[in-house]
């Protein structure tokens, strides 16, 4: 039995979701690696995007529909952003042919590299510069580096309130919103003042799929992008591998084995072979 959790956060109000209004919603989302092969940097320790095959992370995709259906119920607008080199325009454009307003890009040599920590800060500089918004919501994690830090970090650089691992949004309006959590073994209900941050986990909706006829109206000016010097901090210090405190020492695909022994004989003997082969390997 999964037990729910009630969390208020701000002044408590017992009918504050009843009116309707105008929501502005900043998505982040990121083009990730379309396949398990990929290469890493020897030098850098990071992974070598470019060539690569790319899709827009899965998670992201609950994010979108859910802003969207937030525009449709309330009204407003849907804008995206993501940090990555020119190739990520696909993964914007992807998200304008789902119903996205507007799209923002923060691409730089300069932030090439970047952990955790120098990534939430440099899309937190790219959030500013996409203006106010009521609502920024993020996929749980990327199935690249499946950290599930980013959304919450870009919350805190932006001094604003966020829930992770939300499973749905209940309800919106004057100026709050309540979701309900996945806290791995129980449910939390938790209300937060806008502006505030979401992450969306898995399967919390059915994306829409990219409209053919939208692609065919895009104009020029979707699209705004952003380099260092775009930003209202431009000290390369906090971008990039400058500005990342942890470091990758070394990544390297797990090491793979076609050894194989094969064993004949009874039901018996064969188990008394496969015990030893478990104790010899220290399986047991």
């Amino acid at each position: 039995m999964i037990s729910v959790h009630v969390l208020e956060t701000g002044d408590a109000c017992t009918d504050f979701f009843k009116g309707e209004g105008f929501m502005k919603c900043i998505v982040c989302v990121k083009q990730v690696p379309d396949t398990a092969n990929v290469e890493v940097d020897p030098v850098t320790g990071v992974l070598k995007r470019d060539g690569t095959q790319s899709k827009l992370n899965p998670y992201d995709l609950y994010a979108m529909e859910s802003a969207l259906g937030l525009k449709e119920q309330l009204g407003g607008t849907v804008d995206v952003i993501t940090m990555g080199p020119g190739q990520a325009r696909e993964a914007l454009k992807e998200c304008m042919c789902m119903g996205a307003d507007r799209a923002g890009l923060i691409s730089d040599r300069k932030f090439a590299g970047a952990d955790v920590v120098a990534t939430s800060y440099t899309l937190s500089q790219g959030i500013r510069r996409m203006g106010e918004y009521d609502l920024i919501l993020c996929g749980k994690q990327t199935t690249d580096g499946d950290t599930a830090q980013v959304g919450p970090e870009v919350a805190q650089w932006l001094g604003i309130p966020h829930a992770s691992n939300v499973l749905e949004i209940r309800e919106t309006g004057e100026g709050r919103i309540r979701v309900r959590m996945n806290m791995d073994g129980y449910e939390q209900i938790q209300a937060m003042d806008l502006p505030c941050l979401i992450t969306m986990d898995k399967d919390v909706n059915t994306p829409r799929l990219p409209s053919y006829k939208r692609e065919k109206e895009l104009r020029e000016g979707y699209l705004r992008e952003f380099s260092l010097t775009d930003l209202e901090d431009q000290d390369e210090s906090h971008y990039g591998l400058s500005g990342s405190p942890t470091q990758v020492e070394r990544i390297f695909p797990p090491e793979k084995s076609e050894c194989r022994e094969m064993f004949d004989g009874s039901p018996d003997v064969l188990a008394d072979k496969m015990y030893h082969v478990l104790r010899e390997t220290k399986f047991i």
